[in-house]
């Protein structure tokens, strides 16, 4: 994807990386559904998310708008289940295209998967590891909001860049929410935010980012993520978990 809530560890990733950016970024209308409200579409896994957003706005199609604010791609928020502003990926999922690891290609229903709140895991244990290609998504269709879609879009936008670090390098939202609290309030709470190590620092805009002043490494942004999490869990009792991804060697 994108690279979005991903952290990679200084010593990079001993194997092979596939990036779709630029590849595998094709959307296509589908035939009109039984349902006259609903439209499909299927995307590929290299359409950045907020191109699929805006594609859709101008079909007319009301749902989508919260993906406009997601700086990654089609694959990275079906992997993620990502979502913003009370909605997510998979609500609107309907079948999805993989690839195991032999090459071969398959579709599933959402059914055969296990989805939660940043959570996606295949449910039946296969010997080949499976990666997605693309999905087929539902959404409502309404020509006469379209104005009123482009709208919702730029005002997210807006909300989004008013509340994020949208200007500094970052890997995303660190930690998950817990239910019925907010990971930022906590470590808002906890007297962290702007706390620094070298160059890596919790962003004073939004605490549950942590941001890239210039030069820090990625261990020192782990050591700022295990120094939030024994201060928010000595203060609240409360184990944050993790929304970013680290990976590669240390």
């Amino acid at each position: 994807g994108l690279g979005s809530n991903v952290l990679i560890r200084d010593k990079g990733i001993q194997g092979l990386v596939i990036c779709t950016k630029n590849v595998l970024n094709n959307f296509e209308l589908l035939e009109k559904s039984q349902l006259p409200k609903k439209l499909l579409v299927k995307a590929q896994v290299g359409l950045t998310c907020a191109v699929f957003s805006r594609k859709l706005a101008k079909l007319g199609v009301s749902g989508a708008e919260f993906l406009s604010g997601i700086p990654g791609t089609i694959g990275g928020a079906l992997a993620m289940n990502a979502g913003a502003f009370g909605s997510d990926t998979w609500s609107h999922v309907t079948a999805l295209e993989m690839i195991n690891e032999k090459g071969e290609v398959n579709w599933c229903e959402p059914e055969d998967f296990d989805v939660a709140y940043r959570y996606v895991k295949y449910k039946n244990d296969s010997p080949a590891r499976m990666w997605f290609l693309s999905a087929i998504f539902s959404f409502e269709k309404n020509e006469k909001i379209l104005p009123s879609n482009q709208l919702a879009i730029k005002e997210l936008l807006e909300k989004r860049a008013q509340s994020q670090p949208t200007q500094q390098a970052t890997a995303g939202s660190v930690f998950k929410n817990p239910k019925g609290n907010y990971a930022a309030r906590l470590i808002e709470q906890s007297g962290l935010k702007g706390l620094t190590i070298n160059d890596a620092q919790i962003s004073e805009k939004h605490a549950n980012f942590i941001v890239n002043k210039g030069s820090a490494k990625a261990s020192d942004v782990e050591q700022l993520i295990d120094l939030v999490r024994k201060k928010v869990f000595k203060k609240f009792n409360i184990q944050l978990e993790t929304e970013v991804k680290i990976i590669g060697d240390l």
